[in-house]
């Protein structure tokens, strides 16, 4: 169990870079940031699938046809939601956003399975609602003109469609790693890193059409595509082959309920990276409804780490993890 708790908080250290990699690459955009990520990412995944070590040998069609789906919609699509959050809300918002997903996830799992008596779950719903309405009223009440608030709610609403996506592919993910003679971890990294790639080739005429790249004014000679192409690098290597590695490991070694309360791990560290960027502390908001988030999530926690895992008969946790 061990393993699988590092593995996840080292997931969340890496995906928290996702929240700051928007707003350190401009003038280059969220598009041109996941096309250059995924497909990046697509192309390691296919180089080491070249070894037979990496290669799908033995995976059923479905599973193959599950994780380039896992890839495209759960990297391609949350990327684009969350840097749009992140470039339309700022660093703060976002991150506080998709940072309800361990309980929400847990939640999830407890309705599947009907694990944890529903009252329970009140005071962590309430402090993580309350917590949400602080900084996001907060951050709305200092914008300086109307469009600027519309700005920060349309990215709000962008980091909610996120969450959305997030859970799916965790509960998705959950059951197959969980599932009987599951994929070996590193071929599953490799099978959703070519659906990224996938996903992501439409995009490339689409951002030429549409305008909404920087790469023809910039190019990658500029310090700005120098600067860009290091941290594609970064998010492609580490955010994203290397942290969906652990991520896969802490899927197969925990249960649903304690993998998703690791996910906190990327909340703290997406508001250690924005403020460090930022060069600023926290206002009083963002520090109130930080500490009241987390004292959610905690109180979630707590809640579900009291609940006994559910085994089948051989003794490995079911799917629903709670």
């Amino acid at each position: 169990m061990l393993t699988g708790i590092l593995a996840g908080l080292a997931t969340g250290a890496l995906w928290g870079l996702t929240f700051v990699a928007p707003r350190v690459v401009q003038p280059f955009t969220e598009l041109d940031i996941s096309i250059g990520r995924y497909a990046l990412f697509g192309i390691l995944s296919f180089l080491l699938m070249l070894h037979p070590r990496f290669r799908a040998g033995g995976i059923s069609r479905a599973r193959i046809g599950a994780a380039l789906m896992l890839g495209g919609i759960g990297y391609v699509g949350y990327y684009l939601c969350a840097a749009y959050a992140v470039g339309l809300a700022g660093p703060a918002i976002p991150p506080l956003i998709i940072g309800a997903l361990p309980v929400l996830l847990a939640i999830v799992g407890n309705w599947q399975d009907g694990g944890v008596r529903w009252r329970r779950l009140i005071v962590p719903l309430v402090l993580i609602f309350a917590g949400l309405s602080v900084v996001n009223l907060g951050t709305l009440d200092s914008a300086a003109t109307p469009e600027a608030r519309s700005r920060i709610l349309i990215g709000a609403l962008c980091a909610c469609a996120a969450l959305v996506i997030w859970i799916i592919y965790g509960v998705w993910n959950a059951r197959i790693m969980r599932a009987s003679n599951p994929p070996d971890a590193l071929v599953w990294t490799g099978l959703q890193g070519l659906g990224a790639l996938l996903f992501t080739l439409p995009l490339f005429p689409v951002s030429y059409v549409t305008g909404a790249t920087a790469l023809p004014a910039y190019g990658f000679g500029s310090p700005e595509g120098q600067r860009f192409l290091i941290w594609i690098a970064i998010l492609a290597i580490f955010a994203s082959w290397l942290a969906t590695w652990f991520w896969v490991i802490a899927s197969r070694r925990l249960p649903l309920a304690l993998s998703a309360q690791l996910i906190v791990s990327e909340t703290v560290f997406a508001l250690i990276y924005g403020f460090v960027y930022e060069r600023r502390w926290p206002y009083h908001a963002e520090w109130l409804g930080t500490g009241l988030l987390i004292a959610g999530v905690i109180a979630g926690v707590g809640v579900f780490a009291r609940t006994e895992p559910r085994r089948d008969a051989n003794g490995r946790l079911q799917a629903g993890g709670i």
